[in-house]
């Protein structure tokens, strides 16, 4: 979803020469068009590529995954068509939750395009970080991601049509003209391949959610940080929230999700139409961040009374690349939807826990 946009903030302002780019910002009555809006957008600032997942292994083995590629425009001179220009930097986050061996492992990569060393392209579903990629082939993604101690190679099929998230074509995060995003996901995907540990690989299957959002300006300075969270449930409904929390603890109006039923039918959810309440804290001993764990979410309208439990406490990445701590953790779901008992799989992301969301801008 809005992912770690403050990462991508802090690189806004790196240059700004004469001649600067202008970009476009992400306004109502904007018409999708597939597989094109697949592609970059170089148009908008700030772009991100986010997958996330639960596999099943042998041996009954348990993963979640978490693979982003971001794009963020710099104001780099339009006539500037060097190898070595700094029109984009490319950034990938790489995350791991190892039930079996209760570890999380993240790794990161940031680069800019360079001689060929990251880059997405405006033509195609070719995403790239060095050996890190996605690709999309026909109807699947294919994902790559390689470290000495944990691989992934993915290929990702939707099982349900793509969600559009918002209204007339824009998720809206502050009240301002353009502080918005266009934003879409599928948010059910067979997935299928391996997962390597130190080198082993291990066959998995299991569902994974997909995000793509682009825009170029959607936070203010009133907004400390957000809370995010993709559920899929066992009845094949699934759900996606986020709350955008201001410097006075409020939560701000255009906060807002989308509920999908099992039949491919969407709803949107304005902020009313939902609640979150933690249920729980966990303090992180490496950055002293205290976050919000476990969850209790009630959605009246689809008689859903849902409780959010972290596989593990500990999934808390610190990047180096921008010096943004976040929380992003595999979770689970029990409870009821529509009168019904449900389990299910979720992710969750917080930011502006660990710090303060415009500490390195």
């Amino acid at each position: 979803m809005i992912e770690v946009l403050c990462l991508i903030l802090v690189l806004q302002f790196a240059c700004v020469p004469a001649g600067a780019r202008q970009f476009r910002q992400a306004l109502p009555g904007y018409h999708y068009s597939f597989p094109q809006d697949h592609f970059s957008h170089d148009q908008f600032k700030t772009e991100w590529w986010y997958f996330t997942g639960h596999l099943h292994g042998d041996k009954q083995r348990v993963f979640g995954y978490e693979l982003t590629f971001f794009r963020t425009g710099l104001n780099q001179d339009d006539n500037d068509r060097s190898l070595w220009n700094l029109r984009n930097i490319y950034l990938a986050h790489f995350a791991v939750t190892d039930d079996a061996g209760h570890k999380f492992y993240f790794r990161e990569k940031m680069n800019r395009a360079g001689l060929g060393v990251a880059g997405a392209d405006q033509h195609s579903g070719h995403v790239f970080n060095q050996t890190w990629s996605m690709d999309l082939k026909g109807d699947q993604f294919l994902l790559k991601a390689d470290t000495p101690e944990y691989a992934l190679n993915l290929a990702l099929k939707p099982t349900k049509q793509l969600v559009i998230h918002g209204k007339d074509g824009v998720s809206q995060k502050a009240s301002c003209k353009g502080c918005a995003s266009h934003y879409y996901s599928f948010t059910r995907m067979q997935t299928a391949g391996s997962i390597s540990v130190d080198h082993y690989p291990i066959p998995v299957q299991g569902t994974s959610w997909m995000d793509h959002e682009f825009g170029s300006n959607q936070l203010t300075a009133q907004q400390v940080g957000w809370d995010w969270f993709s559920l899929q449930l066992s009845n094949n409904s699934e759900v996606m929230l986020y709350l955008m929390r201001n410097v006075d603890g409020t939560i701000d109006s255009n906060s807002s999700g989308t509920l999908v039923n099992a039949d491919g039918s969407v709803k949107h959810l304005a902020l009313s139409e939902f609640s979150v309440r933690k249920l729980g804290e966990w303090k992180s001993a490496r950055t002293g961040g205290v976050y919000p764990m476990g969850w209790q979410i009630l959605i009246p309208s689809a008689h859903a009374e849902l409780k959010i439990e972290p596989v593990m406490k500990e999934q808390e990445l610190v990047t180096s690349g921008a010096g943004v701590t976040y929380w992003e953790g595999a979770s689970k779901i029990s409870g009821t939807c529509n009168k019904a008992d449900v389990t299910g799989e979720a992710y969750v992301e917080m930011t502006g826990y660990a710090e303060k969301f415009r500490e390195n801008i």
